[in-house]
């Protein structure tokens, strides 16, 4: 009898320890007490480095704001919860990703989505269920701007194909042109002579169309000289830098990836001799570039908001210090400009729903349309975090560096040349760097007529007098 009473006591416990795991799955699974934040990311496939990369800043931030408390939300204090969110770089994968993430996992907000491909094919899932999305690691401004569905849920978090061309070109106008100017005399009415190389995709015509409207924009005295395309991936590009050279540019703006832009600049340099200035967009700071590049890179020029060495003076270097040596110390490497945006995207997140009261997911979409809140460790302009009311972009601070050779290291390291406000050093124009023409060239003009000098009388007089005798003895 008493071994009955004690087997029934233990099925007793075990049931109850069953109900209490049960109970706790599927508190987790519903969210109850918890902010349950979806990271969109290429964690595998051909991006899954930068992918990884979101996903560890994501954690780094996650777990910052629940050792201070976690979010108060009406009085509550309430934990990050993140959730995967694989789209396994492609289309297909985003797509499945956000679908799971939204519909099984029940995330509140969403935060990353890499590649403008990738997510201009899973946000119609988001858009479909009204889910906010923070966009940190998609360029293409089509992202908030296309009109086929409701974009009104989605944040840009990251600068756009406008952006770069924006701020790369008034530097280039208001520091690189006068110093080539001043160097070859040439007037000032001389329009710049701009050469562009750029992807096939979304990306690289992003960039293009961007310069162009730029120039118009601010009414820029530069001539697009050259426009030509590449395919994804390419290796050899001494062909088309042959073809570009010809056209005499002064400054190459590329439009590529980092294992492109590497061999660009290394092949015009030191295969086809071409010896101008070289610009970059921002996602070519990285470690990778300036180890690829090697001395070849020296003088270019590298727009970036984060990278893994320069570090801009002012109001947040303290903050982006900070932030590098935590996540190298959590993770044994650099964080990357993806990951820099992603950090920020989920305290950007906290801070909407702290604002909202609640999780309601209308209420947090309007807690973003009017967030303002201080820089993190991203330059941002007049330093808040802010989405215009048009098409929702943030808008960043972008700076200049110049890659400065290290001889130690054999290899280039960055220096942030502008704006003012941030910069390190002055620009350096290289005594290698040749201009598209010399200085004033003109066409020779064509030698004015002259009369016949006396030796040409003396011919003519001879031939006359030699045509008279023949004629006289004909007759």
């Amino acid at each position: 009898m008493r071994k009955h009473a004690i087997l029934a006591t233990v099925l007793v416990v075990i049931a109850l320890f069953a109900c209490g795991v049960a109970q706790s799955e599927e508190t987790e699974q519903q969210g109850v007490g918890e902010i349950r934040i979806g990271v969109v990311a290429p964690l595998t496939g051909g991006a899954s480095t930068t992918g990884n990369d979101m996903w560890q800043s994501a954690v780094l931030s996650a777990e910052e704001i629940n050792a201070n408390g976690g979010v108060n939300v009406s009085g509550v204090n309430m934990n990050i919860t993140l959730v995967k969110g694989d789209t396994e770089t492609s289309r297909e994968g985003g797509v499945k990703a956000v679908t799971k993430l939204i519909t099984v996992d029940n995330v509140d907000i969403l935060v990353g989505g890499f590649s403008s491909g990738i997510t201009y094919a899973d946000q119609v899932v988001a858009a479909e269920h009204k889910v906010p999305f923070i966009i940190t690691g998609a360029s293409s401004p089509i992202i908030t701007r296309r009109d086929d569905i409701d974009t009104n849920y989605f944040f840009h978090h990251c600068p756009t194909t406008d952006d770069y061309p924006d701020s790369t070109l008034l530097f280039v106008d208001d520091v690189v042109k006068p110093e080539i100017y001043e160097r070859f005399n040439f007037s000032e009415d001389r329009p710049l002579r701009l050469a562009v190389l750029y992807q096939d995709s979304k990306y690289g015509e992003g960039v293009y169309d961007g310069i162009k409207k730029v120039i118009e924009k601010h009414n820029l005295n530069m001539d697009i000289v050259a426009a030509e395309k590449f395919k994804m991936s390419e290796t050899d590009f001494r062909t088309v830098l042959t073809t570009i050279k010809a056209s005499n540019p002064d400054v190459l703006y590329p439009a590529a990836f980092l294992n492109e832009q590497t061999l660009i600049v290394a092949q015009g340099r030191r295969d086809v001799g071409l010896n101008n200035i070289y610009l970059s967009v921002e996602c070519n700071d990285d470690p990778d570039y300036y180890s690829g590049v090697e001395n070849w890179g020296e003088y270019s020029i590298q727009e970036s908001r984060f990278g893994p060495y320069a570090v801009p003076s002012g109001d947040i270097h303290d903050a982006v210090v900070k932030f590098r040596d935590d996540f190298e110390d959590k993770w044994g490497t650099s964080p990357s400009m993806m990951g820099a945006s992603t950090y920020e995207g989920v305290y950007i997140a906290a801070k909407a729903i702290e604002d909202a009261g609640n999780l309601d997911k209308s209420n947090i979409r309007a807690s973003l349309a009017a967030l303002e809140m201080p820089q993190i460790i991203e330059v941002m302009q007049n330093g808040v975090i802010a989405f215009s009311p048009d098409y929702r972009e943030s808008k960043f601070e972008l700076y200049m560096q110049q890659l400065i050779s290290n001889e130690t290291l054999d290899e280039t390291r960055p220096k942030i040349v502008w704006p003012e406000s941030v910069k390190e050093t002055d620009f350096v124009l290289p005594d290698w760097y040749e201009p598209g023409s010399k200085a004033e060239e003109q066409t020779p003009a064509a030698p004015t007529p002259k009369g016949p000098g006396f030796e040409a009388v003396v011919a003519i007089a001879s031939l006359f007098a030699i045509a008279y005798l023949v004629l006289r003895r004909s007759k």
